[in-house]
């Protein structure tokens, strides 16, 4: 499958898990530390890969859910999504483990997870790690 791609996002980091991270365009700049629950220094006012990927995955996902949403004639009056990305040890050294929460108000619950399902199907990130990532859903209707 190939991907005409639209918008291409650049981002560069020096000194790996302790480093610094940035996008070219210096919109999005992050100190790194490794968390303490990882025997790293986890060093105040610094964050991790895992935390900058789940704010991207969070907010693909909700992209996606709104855009499957109107492609399902379903009427949200509110979303939010909450991607909770996990790093731990599996047999082959680390993995990932991602588990999405999603609050919608305006449908049903049974509406919600047919959303929800399509939108894991819609989704880039969801794509991306479908078959190399855990993903659980969970839509919760408020």
């Amino acid at each position: 499958m190939s991907v005409e791609v639209l918008y291409t996002a650049h981002a560069v980091s020096t000194g790996g898990r302790n480093g610094h991270t940035e996008t070219r365009d210096g919109l999005v700049k992050a100190e790194l530390s490794v968390p303490k629950a990882m025997g790293g220094p986890g060093k105040p006012g610094t964050t991790t890969p895992e935390d900058l990927f789940a704010a991207g995955y969070a907010a693909c996902f909700g992209g996606a859910t709104d855009y499957v949403a109107t492609q399902m004639k379903l009427k949200l009056t509110s979303l939010e999504v909450e991607a909770a990305v996990g790093i731990g040890k599996d047999p082959t050294g680390f993995g990932l483990k991602v588990d999405l929460t999603i609050w919608v108000s305006g449908i049903s619950e049974a509406e919600a997870q047919k959303l929800i399902e399509e939108a894991h199907k819609f989704c880039p990130y969801s794509k991306a790690t479908r078959g190399n990532v855990e993903v659980g859903l969970k839509a919760i209707v408020v």
